[in-house]
């Protein structure tokens, strides 16, 4: 996940209207069931105009708590959506707003499987349906670039359902004034997470899946992690990447950042980027907001 300005204020009552947005197919009905699962009022597809009434109707229901679906299917009225986020950050009104994203090719995937059209699939001007979805996709991304700016990012493009609805109930819990620091594993043959800020490889160290008392384990079982803790390299780069991530963590943190995310890598997302975060997290856990992605391993469980 990235962000850049952070979440925008504080709204009536210390509670946050959360906004899902993003990009057709990368699973904003899921986040926003994930919400209205953990007692948000929902509303789906609002017209950007809307956003003000809704929240100024809301301002007296302190124990309501409120999110807000909005995309490409209300039309015309969405470029206007990033103007009106400004100026409701300016009068102070509390938004957590969230973009979900995804590849080209994770996207077609989606389309293909669940053969729904895509919404701005009728205004792409190709002959045939393939290049009449890949016309639409990248239509949609000019589109919300500028709002994409403004969101806190989410890459969905590697995340079953039961991630994305964890990792969304996980964002929205957490206290909007402090930043989040994530620590997510992956694997490179998986390719790198489109939400990272900052990307650490961990291939260079001797690989734990070459033992075979080993190979079946993860970088979170005790073997594994005794292992990785005699080999000096990897006790070094664990110790360089949290000096730099304390280092620079103020300094984002000065810049109202709502998400910092460190994603260490290994080739099959197992081994050592799990015993890398794993390692980062217990050096961090003292502070508040510090959340553990294991992409690969949470996918498979």
């Amino acid at each position: 996940m990235t962000t850049v300005p952070g979440p925008l204020g504080q709204a009536a009552g210390g509670r946050e209207l959360v906004l899902i947005t993003g990009i057709s197919g990368s699973g904003k009905s899921v986040a926003l069931h994930a919400l209205e699962d953990a007692g948000y009022f929902c509303v789906d597809n609002l017209p950007p105009e809307l956003l003000k009434d809704l929240i100024r109707l809301e301002q007296g229901r302190y124990e309501r708590r409120v999110a807000v679906a909005v995309d490409v299917r209300t039309g015309g009225s969405l470029p206007s959506l990033v103007g009106l986020l400004e100026r409701l950050q300016r009068s102070g009104t509390g938004i957590l707003p969230i973009f979900l994203d995804a590849t080209t090719p994770a996207l077609v995937r989606r389309f293909s499987e669940t053969r729904r059209p895509h919404p701005l699939s009728m205004r792409a001007h190709a002959q045939d349906e393939g290049h009449a979805l890949l016309d639409a996709i990248e239509h949609e991304r000019g589109l919300l670039a500028g709002l994409r700016d403004m969101c806190t990012v989410i890459d969905t493009s590697e995340l079953r359902a039961a991630q994305l609805r964890t990792w969304v109930r996980d964002l929205v819990g957490v206290e909007a004034s402090s930043l989040t620091l994530v620590f997510e594993s992956f694997a490179f043959k998986r390719g790198v997470p489109l939400d990272a800020d900052f990307v650490f490889d961990l291939r260079m160290l001797p690989n734990p899946f070459y033992v075979k008392e080993l190979r079946p384990l993860t970088g979170r079982d005790a073997p594994v992690a005794e292992h990785l803790a005699q080999q000096p390299d990897a006790v070094e780069i664990v110790g360089q990447i949290e000096a730099f991530a304390r280092r620079w963590i103020p300094t984002f943190e000065a810049d109202h950042r709502g998400v910092l995310t460190f994603a260490l890598g290994c080739t099959g997302g197992q081994h050592r980027s799990v015993w890398g975060v794993e390692q980062l997290a217990q050096r961090f856990a003292s502070r508040p907001g510090t959340l553990v992605r294991h992409r690969e391993l949470d996918g498979a469980s």
